[in-house]
């Protein structure tokens, strides 16, 4: 009988055996291990120089200080955060909906963050709540600090990224690919035989998972031969009032446009609400199309033309993959593509 002695690294990695510990950190920063907890816990008594060697080689490390004691800390609590980029919008509610009725059908509780589109927010949250050993650690995204991610993988437990997918993924990832579902609605709008096509979105300075989709957007309107840098955006968040307010700035600029791309379905249901308001016949006038796939655009007049995302289902195989990991079961695949399809309604 053989051993796999990579595959029983690996499995203990996951289970957190080879986390970096204290005695690590006064190795790296060449002092005693008392003088790295007096460092953490109590840094107004140690002089700036040594604190500084001591932090640098925490960062160095992605050494996560236990904020529990003992056998607690090394097993891990039955807590799972899970972190989005906000409470707010639609978008992630279906996705945390998922995630919640899974892992609590497993005996996990479910500790929810919000970063507001902010990477150093979400790295100090993860400084924060890794503290408190939770059994694993749901994100949203590929893209944090390097910081956060050295601590999350230094840490060792099960990580699962959502909402997109990439090579770079931490440890596992459940999404699409933000470019190509970009691409499929313009394909569609082309198909329809639009040319003065725009893409309006909001906060996109942070929320580069629009920017991406707006960049399979223009590629396939390039391709085409076609106008492809029309863009409209405002820096206030997602809402029926800020595609309200985008709609109007993009009208009044180029009164010409044939069809308008939306970020998200909140945005183009503001638009379509604003534009029955004026008297502007959608499709007749404007075609609208949008992204995700939320109820609301069944119920809009007339109905929206959208890019559907499962994202109840993504949340349910973020949630699997992480318990499969913890009970240490194989996954046919780390990185999941939960898939995208064009819903196409009324609006276009």
């Amino acid at each position: 009988m053989t051993t796999n002695k990579a595959g029983i690294r690996e499995r203990r990695r996951h289970r957190g055996d080879n986390r970096v510990t204290i005695q690590d950190v006064a190795k790296q920063a060449g002092v005693a291990p008392i003088t790295v907890s007096r460092v953490l816990n109590t840094p107004e008594k140690v002089s700036v120089k040594l604190r500084e060697r001591v932090d640098h080689a925490v960062q160095a490390l992605g050494y996560v200080p236990n904020l529990i004691a003992g056998g607690l800390a090394s097993a891990g609590t039955r807590v799972i955060p899970v972190v989005v980029p906000s409470l707010s919008i639609l978008t992630f509610i279906e996705v945390i909906h998922g995630i919640q009725e899974t892992l609590e059908a497993a005996g996990y509780q479910v500790l929810l963050g919000s970063t507001d589109f902010d990477l150093d927010r979400e790295a100090a949250l993860m400084d924060s709540v890794l503290g408190y050993s939770p059994s694993g650690v749901i994100l949203t995204g590929l893209q944090h600090r390097e910081s956060a991610v050295r601590r999350l993988k230094a840490w060792g437990r099960p990580v699962v990224e959502i909402m997109e997918l990439g090579d770079t993924c931490i440890d596992m990832c459940v999404g699409v690919q933000n470019a190509e579902a970009g691409a499929c609605m313009a394909n569609h709008l082309l198909e329809r035989g639009y040319r003065r096509i725009a893409f309006l979105g909001a906060g996109m300075a942070r929320d580069y998972r629009a920017r991406q989709r707006f960049e399979g957007h223009r590629e396939t309107l390039k391709s085409a031969g076609v106008e492809c840098d029309l863009l409209f955006q405002c820096e206030e968040p997602s809402s029926y009032d800020a595609g309200r307010n985008v709609f109007l700035e993009a009208l009044e600029k180029c009164p010409d446009l044939e069809a308008m791309h939306f970020a998200n379905d909140n945005l183009a249901a503001g638009a379509i609400m604003e534009a029955n308001r004026q008297g502007i016949r959608i499709p007749g006038d404007l075609a609208i199309g949008g992204y995700l796939g939320l109820s609301l655009g069944e119920h809009l007049s007339p109905r929206l033309t959208t890019v559907t995302v499962p994202r109840y289902e993504m949340g349910v195989e973020a949630a699997r993959l992480l318990l499969a990991r913890l009970e240490g079961r194989s996954s046919l695949s780390d990185q999941v593509d939960i898939g995208y399809e064009l819903t196409v309604r009324e609006s276009t």
